[in-house]
């Protein structure tokens, strides 16, 4: 296990991107899965979603920004508590996962409810322990900003301010978060070599572990109850509450092992 610990330890983050045409896809790994023709990133909506990202304005009391829970120095996940925290000091139901290689997945959030990046914040901001808020909330607060709208004409080509728009130019932002710059990356592509332990490591890890946690993602992006007892105050379902499957009970998605030394606490409910 320490072998294996020593290997996984190894993952850093790096932040690949090539603007104005978009991310840089990294050799020896498959074809995104998310269709940039919809929304080809940009500089200028790179950067507008960057800004939306760390502005707690799209909260309820302006109190809570996407990064109040995904971190930029955990791997953009948190590290202070198990489960995420909201506006007036509320408490969600999970763990915010670290937000790493989203082009590569075909659905999001533990149980899978969402099946496209654009969507994805949606969920946080209409969550009552979380942002508390609305779309339609955030887009009316947005054109009433003095900076806003300057920012969406440089993104979009007008100063026109809308939910679907918002939702892009944060993805854009989103696409930009690529981890794949790690020592094993660097050891595949034969710049660098595993130390003895990592070798070892590496070699349990194939044998034992990459059936769920598939190179070079490391996640299959599959649903597993992997045995452990529901929690009695949470009483969350998982996959299933989604599925509406008995089979697919307490079965959650497979994190990625990416940057896993900045992502504690661990699992769908940080235990």
């Amino acid at each position: 296990m320490k072998q294996v610990l020593i290997f996984l330890l190894g993952f850093f983050s790096v932040a690949a991107i090539e603007p104005p045409d978009g991310m840089l896809i990294p050799k020896n790994w498959p074809q995104p899965v998310y269709k940039f023709t919809e929304n080809p990133p940009t500089a200028s909506g790179i950067s507008l979603g960057r800004k939306l990202f760390y502005d707690p304005l799209l909260s309820a009391d302006s109190s809570i920004s996407c990064a109040s829970c995904h971190s930029p120095y955990n791997s953009f996940a948190h590290t202070d508590h198990a489960l995420s925290h909201g506006i007036r000091d509320s408490i969600g139901r999970r763990n915010a996962p670290a937000l790493l290689n989203l082009a590569w997945q075909k659905s999001f959030m533990h149980d899978g409810a969402i099946h496209h990046l654009d969507m994805v914040p949606l969920a946080p901001i209409s969550h009552p322990a979380e942002m508390g808020s609305t779309i339609q909330t955030t887009v009316a607060r947005l054109k009433m900003h003095p900076d806003y709208p300057a920012l969406y004409q440089k993104a979009f080509g007008s100063p026109d301010i809308t939910g679907e728009r918002t939702l892009k130019a944060i993805s854009q932002f989103l696409l930009t978060l690529v981890s794949a710059d790690a020592k094993y990356d660097r050891v595949i592509q034969h710049k660098e070599s595993f130390t003895v332990q990592e070798e070892n490591g590496y070699r349990i890890f194939k044998k034992h572990c990459a059936a769920c946690h598939t190179e070079p993602l490391f996640t299959n992006s599959k649903y597993y109850n992997t045995g452990l007892a529901e929690d009695p105050f949470l009483r969350d379902q998982g996959r299933m509450a989604i599925s509406g499957k008995n089979e697919d009970s307490l079965a959650f998605k497979v994190p990625t092992l990416r940057n896993i030394a900045y992502t504690y606490p661990y699992m769908h409910d940080g235990r």
